[in-house]
């Protein structure tokens, strides 16, 4: 059983930046595809970033040049850096893992992720 703790969210003006991180108990965390999602009140999950095995990235179109993922495996943590927040990013972000036996895949399907967070809030004032 994989742990999830994500922790980071808060306030934050428009143009401004916040940085999420999710640390995870599992000793094999490199083991695991990690991503992020969000969701907005009365919307589905929707996918915002993800990171594979060996440390590639990829992103929704929303978060594209504006977000960075990240992955430490010594730490067993993910980081999701927000720069240039907007008002629509504002929801909670979740963080999920998924054992992966590929090093290079990054679902963007909540369903193909077995283990999430208890979520972290956002939110971005205009």
């Amino acid at each position: 059983q994989v742990h999830l703790a994500e922790s980071g969210g808060g306030m934050v003006q428009a143009g401004g930046s916040l940085r999420l991180s999710c640390a995870a108990s599992e000793p094999t965390f490199s083991m695991y595809a990690m991503a992020w999602f969000r969701q907005a009140p009365e919307k589905e999950r929707e996918f915002v970033a993800g990171v594979s095995r060996s440390g590639g990235g990829r992103y929704a179109d929303s978060a594209e040049g504006r977000f960075t993922i990240s992955r430490d495996n010594d730490e067993n943590t993910v980081y999701l850096q927000m720069n240039s927040l907007k008002p629509e990013d504002a929801a909670v972000y979740y963080c999920a893992a998924r054992r992966a036996y590929t090093s290079i895949y990054i679902p963007t399907n909540p369903d193909e992720y077995g283990y999430w967070g208890q979520g972290t809030r956002v939110t971005v004032s205009s």
